[in-house]
């Protein structure tokens, strides 16, 4: 397994290598901050999930960093290096076993508070320990689960028992679930006084560290209990302990952000405070509008428009320092196959089909979709590049990655349908995803395979239509393609197969959105959950990818960067690579 790691650090040396965008540092470019005046973001959908218990889009995840805190996080920088390292967020300090933080037997984690953190309630009043065991105990609630909450249940004790038992309780009951969560408890989660919290896992865990730092471990004030999760009535009632606070919210037309009058700068070491208000302006499905906007200074940033691709030669001539590639590694998009659908007869719920349909795609006209080579590169596995587990794979070969319809065709006949399929095809109505989908739906024709395509907005397409068991099940969708960031880089397998993969964690708000259960790759999961090292946990992850690819459960398409665009007025623009833009704490306006 020694060979392994070798493979794996090579990649992630690579990475931190090659994806530092163009341009040096924000703060040593552009001089002193500015602080005032209204950041303008445009975009198109609204985020599926608000609730930090729930959210798990890159929007959601931008949206969060200026109101919601956890123990501990990462660095938005332009070097890409700078974002690896976890650091201290709401903790004083990141635990480890010099510090006493983590125990001998790295089971027992300990992290004191940071103090002078308040949220912005009437009065204020300082975070504690509890609020984030609170936090915590939300991340299975019936309404709105976290997709991530497999990350939590298979490493901390007793926290699987919990969950199991709060999932029996009614979801759209607001003090049903609020009864529960504080009768009941998580065994390895304590609050030993208000400053302290300690964690026990059921076993070592070397990304545990990582986990801390996601957003859906925020810590949750009391008031929360109040309301449904999610629901309408939280959104219009989040309390805040960062430096912005959403005082208006329409759903699906727009956000205002504030300054928090309580956050204060000493007690927060990953954000800043610069302009007086953001607004955030949804609605606007076209990237070419978008970019107009923002290159004529009506706008400053987009929401969740990447840059148009027929705008990337001309900034790339003009050498336009405002526009900027960040090579993230990333699945994305992929076409994920709905298993449980009953369409055709259950057909793909059969291997054979799946395998089939991998002979289909045309990456080559994907690549010229989303921009070019520049921006992205064909993918034929679950782990993308420079990640734990990526091992270069093509299971699916096609001459110059066109697809090989002829192929498609015979195996399709072979598996029982010669006469074709009809698949249910919903797609993002915002970015390039239509371009992908009808690209996608000319290389199924020519497999005698007919797509109908069935738009849908970026906040139903997961919330309410991939990631919904009841519609999956019912064969409402067929096809889709999503896309998936990892939730950290380095040590991050489980950050990309146990999410999308696992069997076991399938129900609301799944992201295992084609209910895709294999109990071989279940077992590789929990084999690289309690791996020694990281060395041995990236083979098993590896075996894993490779399991899933014989089964065709996706097809993988894109390792797409991320391209970003700036108005002229925007400095102390910082990356964040999960949140795929840039840290709406960092920016100040030069007018």
């Amino acid at each position: 397994m020694a060979r392994d790691l070798g493979k794996v650090t090579a990649g992630l040396a690579g990475l931190a290598v090659g994806l530092t965008a163009c341009g040096g540092s924000a703060r040593t470019v552009d001089g002193p901050p500015r602080d005032g005046g209204t950041l303008r973001i445009v975009g198109s959908s609204d985020v599926p999930h608000l609730d930090t218990a729930a959210a798990n889009s890159v929007g959601a995840y931008g949206l969060n960093r200026t109101y919601a805190r956890t123990l501990l996080g990462t660095k938005a920088s332009n070097d890409f290096n700078e974002t690896l390292p976890v650091q201290a967020d709401m903790a004083a300090e990141v635990p480890s076993r010099e510090n006493g933080g983590i125990s001998r037997d790295g089971r027992t984690y300990t992290l004191r508070l940071r103090d002078g953190v308040l949220w912005n309630t009437r009065p204020p009043r300082p975070v504690t320990a509890e609020d984030f065991v609170r936090g915590f105990k939300r991340l299975c609630n019936p309404a709105a689960p976290a997709p991530g909450r497999g990350y939590y249940t298979s490493t901390i004790r007793g926290m699987d028992a919990y969950c199991r038992g709060f999932a029996k309780v009614r979801a759209d009951d607001a003090k049903a679930i609020a009864d529960y969560q504080n009768t009941h408890d998580i065994d390895g989660i304590e609050a030993k006084d208000p400053h302290t919290l300690v964690f026990t896992l059921r076993e070592p865990a070397s990304d545990f560290l990582n986990l801390l730092a996601l957003p859906y471990t925020a810590a949750a004030p009391k008031e929360y209990d109040a309301y449904v999760p999610d629901s309408p009535e939280f959104r219009q009632h989040t309390i805040s302990n960062g430096p912005y606070q959403i005082t208006s919210y329409r759903p699906g037309l727009s956000y205002v952000l504030t300054r928090n009058p309580v956050w204060r700068p000493e007690t927060d070491p990953l954000r800043e405070r610069h302009v007086e208000r953001i607004q955030i302006t949804l609605g606007q499905d076209s990237p070419a509008a978008v970019q107009q906007q923002l290159e004529q200074g009506t706008a400053d940033l987009a929401w969740d428009q990447p840059v148009p691709t027929t705008a990337i030669p001309r900034l790339r001539a003009r050498r336009d320092e405002r526009f900027a590639i960040h090579r993230t590694p990333s699945n994305s998009p992929y076409l994920v196959f709905n298993t449980r659908s009953p369409n055709n007869r259950g057909a793909l719920g059969k291997r054979e089909v799946r395998q089939a349909l991998q002979y289909a795609v045309d990456r080559t006209a994907l690549i010229k979709i989303v921009g070019g080579p520049e921006v992205a590169e064909p993918l034929h596995t679950v782990i993308p590049p420079g990640n734990s587990g990526y091992a270069p794979a093509d299971r699916y070969p096609t001459p110059g990655e066109a697809g090989d319809p002829a192929r498609c065709r015979r195996m399709l006949a072979d598996a029982g349908h010669p006469d074709g399929l009809t698949l249910k095809f919903p797609y993002r109505t915002n970015s390039v995803h239509k371009l992908i989908a009808e690209s996608i739906r000319q290389n199924l024709a020519a497999c005698g395979v007919r797509a109908e395509l069935i738009p849908d907005t970026g906040g139903d397409f997961y919330a309410k239509t991939i990631a919904t068991p009841e519609k999956t099940e019912a064969g409402d969708w067929d096809i889709a393609a999503p896309g998936w960031t990892p939730d950290w880089y380095g040590n991050n397998g489980r950050s990309i197969i146990q999410p999308l993969f696992d069997g076991r964690a399938y129900g609301p708000n799944t992201s295992n959105y084609g209910g895709y259960d294999n109990p071989e790759v279940n077992a590789l999961i929990d084999a690289a959950l309690t791996a020694p090292d990281p060395a041995r946990a990236a083979g098993y992850w590896r075996r894993a990818d490779e399991i899933i690819m014989e089964d065709a459960a996706i097809i993988p398409l894109l390792n797409r960067a991320h391209t970003v665009y700036r108005s002229a007025r925007v400095r102390g623009a910082a990356f964040l690579p999960t949140a795929a833009g840039y840290d709406y704490t960092r920016i100040w306006l030069a007018d």
